[in-house]
Order: structure tokens, then C-alpha cells, then sequence
């Protein structure tokens, strides 16, 4: 196991040595959280331009080794509760665990398995007696929430305080094709997350916002972006909340470099117009 002691800009999948399972400081849990690597084969069926994995294709989640990924994770959180793990390789202000979040390398979703291995870490975390605010994340595009599987694995989530954290970096169309290189449609998107406020109705939406060739999104990227949640909520489809997030590490694909971070200001001023709407907006630069 490599000891070098985690950051907040390095996510790499490989920080235990394992499989499926990987540590890492989340700026916007504020602390560690376990990842669990579902694509472990660097596929997603969308193709997000800051996206920091190397080699992504198209595709979808290889059939996952169920006993392999229970082993890994009921050894690795009982190293994290029990060893020296936090205390080795853990700044001293994060060494508490925040959550267990289905990330990784691809769309979690899209694992045939994805229900099973839900189940598997609500037992997992009722057996190891984890502490009550350790939560299951689900980090989402949204897109295939459609399957019986997805819904089932979400409604299980609820149970075991469970978040889903469902992408949106742009509300129109052409936005979604520019930055997520996907095709679909914001009604789509809006019907998604109705099944995911319906499923798991601690839901947020994340929203990645950066420069683009030098360019802060544009006035109509906001206003769009606004429009969809207005149109949202009318129709009470409401998240709990926004988790508004600009560029902390280099993206792997070949837009990297046309990115760069917003500054605080920008930010911020973004954030403050989608409060106006009545929604929680927590921001991580």
C-alpha cells in the first residue's frame, strides 16, 4: 500500500491497492470518503470534458466480483476504524469517515449488479456497527435511472441514509452535448430526477461550473440553468439542494487544456442567484 498521505487534488483509484475499493479526501464531504469503483474497466456511457479518468471509453460496467468487492471493503473500513490508516495517511483536520460513495472510474448505474452491491454495504455498514452519520453516496449522471435495478438499489439507499448526487452541469441541450458529449434532452433529465427524489428523496444536484477557452459560461448558461429549476420545482420536483463545484484537479481528456477554475467571485455570485430560488447551494472551489 502506498503511504503517502492523501489530498484533497489526487483521487487515483490505486491509493489502496485494491480492486474496487479506494480512499479519498472529498473537499465537499469534508473528510474521508471510501469509494467504491464499479467501472473498474474506465468506461461511462457519457464523456464529461473535465473528467479526471485517463483512458475513458464508451461503455458500461464490467460484471462485478461480488465476494472480491465484500472482502475488500470489510477489510478496508475495518482498517480505517481500527488500524492506523487515518492516522498514517489522513491530514489530522479529515480523519473522520464521511460517507461510502458508489464513484469511481465510470456511471455506477450502470452495473448490472449495482442493487446487490447496494445491499451489500447497508449489511456491511449495520454489521460493522458504523456510526449513524456515515452515509451511502451515489455519484450520478442520472441517465439510466430509468432501470428496475437502479430505483431498487436507490430505494434501499433511503433506508440506510442514503444521497444521490445527480449531474447537472448544463440545462440545454447544446450545453449537455459541449461539456458532457451526450445527447439527451432536459425533459429526460427533469424526468430522472424525478425518479431519483422519488426513490431517494435526499437528492442534490452537482453542478460542475468552470471557464472554457477563457470564457466564464455565459449569461444564457445561467439563465437556463435557472429555468430548469424553476420549471423543476413548479412542477414539484424540487432537490434538496445544489452542491456547485468548479475544477480542483487536471482533467484527462483532451478539452484539459481549454479548462480552468472560476474564481471565488464568480462562483459565488452564481451560487447566490440559484439562492434566490429558495434552494440550498453549497459551494467547493
Amino acid at each position: 500500500m502506498d503511504e503517502s498521505t492523501l489530498k484533497v487534488s489526487e483521487h487515483s483509484r490505486d491509493t489502496a491497492g485494491l480492486t474496487y475499493v479506494y480512499p479519498v479526501i472529498s473537499r465537499r464531504a469534508g473528510g474521508v470518503s471510501v469509494g467504491i469503483n464499479l467501472n473498474t474497466n474506465n468506461a461511462c456511457n457519457w464523456r464529461c470534458i473535465y473528467c479526471q479518468v485517463p483512458d475513458l471509453k464508451l461503455g458500461s460496467a464490467p460484471p462485478v466480483d461480488l465476494p472480491l468487492l465484500e472482502k475488500e471493503l470489510r477489510g478496508f473500513l475495518h482498517e480505517l476504524l481500527h488500524g492506523d490508516f487515518m492516522s498514517s495517511r489522513v491530514p489530522q483536520d479529515a480523519r473522520r469517515i464521511n460517507d461510502i460513495a458508489f464513484s469511481g472510474n465510470g456511471e455506477p448505474t450502470s452495473a448490472a449488479e449495482f442493487a446487490q452491491v447496494v445491499e451489500l454495504v447497508a449489511t456491511l455498514k449495520q454489521e460493522l456497527a458504523l456510526p449513524e452519520h456515515i452515509k451511502l453516496v451515489l455519484i450520478t449522471n442520472g441517465s439510466l435511472l430509468q432501470r428496475e435495478n437502479v430505483q431498487q438499489g436507490l430505494r434501499r439507499m433511503a433506508q440506510v441514509n442514503g444521497e444521490v448526487w445527480f449531474k447537472l452541469d448544463r440545462a440545454s441541450e447544446q450545453g449537455m452535448v459541449n461539456i458532457n458529449d451526450t445527447r439527451t434532452t432536459s425533459d429526460k433529465v427533469r424526468e430522472n430526477l424525478a425518479i431519483a427524489l422519488s426513490c431517494c428523496p435526499n437528492t442534490w444536484l452537482q453542478t460542475c461550473w468552470f471557464a472554457l477557452d477563457g470564457q466564464a459560461p455565459q449569461t444564457r448558461d445561467e439563465d437556463d440553468y435557472l429555468a430548469f429549476l424553476e420549471t423543476s420545482i413548479r412542477l414539484g420536483i424540487r432537490p434538496r439542494g445544489v452542491l456547485l463545484y468548479g475544477i480542483a484537479r487536471a482533467s484527462m481528456q483532451a478539452e484539459a487544456p481549454r479548462l480552468a477554475a472560476l474564481s471565488p467571485q464568480q462562483m459565488a455570485r452564481f451560487a447566490a442567484r440559484i439562492r434566490d430560488l429558495g434552494l440550498t447551494v453549497n459551494v467547493a472551489q
